[in-house]
């Protein structure tokens, strides 16, 4: 008789093969050690399985106007007994529609009101829309004081100057789903059952420490983030030009009336 583990998805070694090298007569006292083996692991993974409660992301924008924020709300279920051993980041996605401006995100991690960084490189803030790039912001998220089993992160974020448009006045931006990464210092179930991949990050904002952190699988309330942006029509192109230079005209003409009137000139 041989007796091999297989490995399971969640790294549970459950499966056990036997193989038969001996005389078909004692097949009949093999079969009952392999079906009690493959019963009591079974069990096992079972019990881990009710043990995985589903994790829930809710992203929401608060404010109106160009300048928003966007808050992100995980909750976990029973599975993690003590999530203060637990650390939670958020790998976001900035669509090219929006910008995240760094002196900003480094005045408030100096005022400890969020704990954000920019990752992309060569950005650029003051480029419109059509001619910028997807960037990506870590967010290490903290714990919420009124809900013993969710972490909270926050983000504030900016609109970009869009193209106008033939006939639509608004134009559609859509902020995806962030990545839920999670490290913890001991092992829980909800980790085996969630976890996706891996990645490596610096374990804190501060650190130079890197972790080894999981990409955990979730279930979002919402699908995405959708944001309307106004945006000018071309129609209107030559009318809007038209008063700029009209009114820069009025402007500098009693700009260099008053110099003259009111200015002392010698000479």
């Amino acid at each position: 008789l041989r007796v091999r583990s297989l490995p399971s998805l969640s790294g549970l070694r459950i499966w056990c093969f036997c193989e038969l090298w001996c005389r078909p007569a004692a097949t009949a006292l093999i079969r009952p050690l392999c079906l009690f083996y493959f019963k009591k692991n079974l069990l096992v993974l079972l019990g881990i399985r009710a043990t995985c409660s589903e994790i829930i992301l809710k992203q929401e924008v608060l404010k109106d106007g160009f300048h928003r924020d966007l808050l992100i709300r995980v909750k976990f279920g029973e599975g993690i007994e003590d999530l203060q051993t637990c650390r939670v980041l958020i790998r976001q996605y900035i669509p090219t529609g929006l910008f995240v401006d760094p002196y900003e995100l480094a005045s408030l991690r100096e005022k400890n009101i969020t704990e954000a960084v920019m990752v992309s490189e060569n950005f650029n803030i003051e480029a419109p829309d059509y001619l910028s790039k997807e960037s990506e912001v870590l967010i290490y998220a903290r714990q919420d004081p009124q809900c013993t089993d969710c972490f909270q992160a926050f983000l504030p974020v900016h609109y970009r100057y869009h193209r106008p448009h033939c006939n639509d006045e608004e134009t559609f931006i859509v902020v995806n789903n962030p990545d839920l990464l999670m490290y913890c210092d001991q092992e829980f179930p909800v980790l085996k059952c969630w976890t996706q991949s891996e990645m490596t990050a610096p374990c804190a904002l501060n650190s130079q420490d890197i972790c080894q952190w999981n990409n955990m699988k979730y279930k979002s309330v919402y699908k995405n983030v959708t944001l309307l942006v106004p945006v000018g029509l071309t129609i209107h192109t030559s009318l809007v030009c038209s008063v700029t230079l009209l009114v820069t005209v009025l402007c500098s003409a009693l700009i260099l009336v008053a110099v003259f009137t009111y200015g002392h000139f010698s000479l």
